[in-house]
């Protein structure tokens, strides 16, 4: 069972074929015309929708703890809540290029704006895996 960012990487790493990382940063918001008692929700942690801010495509070696992605992220001046994570296998021992993911990614992208998020590993920004409550 993978409980957070660690036991991603040990999982794609002892993979048959080589591994690429897709992450989706995205921020909680809400939307201008919330109730208070969505307002409250939020407030305590609930509800709001999840709006990406940031997409990146790494290998597993790229990216050896996951201090070093939020690093990166923070960088780009971008805020985040959660960062959804999906991984692309390679094919006959050779790693997907950034080109390849292309596709993949915008998929997953629109997928996270539709609210269609259970085939992607949720982790909060200490890389710890979350329960959505979906």
């Amino acid at each position: 069972m993978i409980t957070g960012f660690k036991d991603l990487l040990e999982v794609a790493r002892t993979e048959s074929e080589p591994q690429r990382l897709l992450f989706v940063f995205c921020k909680a918001e809400l939307p201008e015309d919330a109730t208070a008692e969505e307002k409250s929700a939020f407030d305590r942690g609930e509800g709001g929708a999840l709006t990406p801010v940031i997409c990146v495509d790494k290998t597993p070696s790229e990216v050896p703890e996951f201090e070093r992605l939020v690093v990166e992220s923070e960088q780009t001046g971008q805020n985040w809540d959660v960062v959804f994570v999906a991984a692309m296998s390679g094919r006959g021992g050779i790693e997907p290029s950034s080109d390849d993911v292309q596709q993949p990614m915008n998929m997953m992208v629109e997928s996270i704006r539709l609210g269609k998020v259970a085939n992607f590993l949720p982790l909060d920004r200490a890389g710890v895996s979350i329960d959505l409550g979906l």
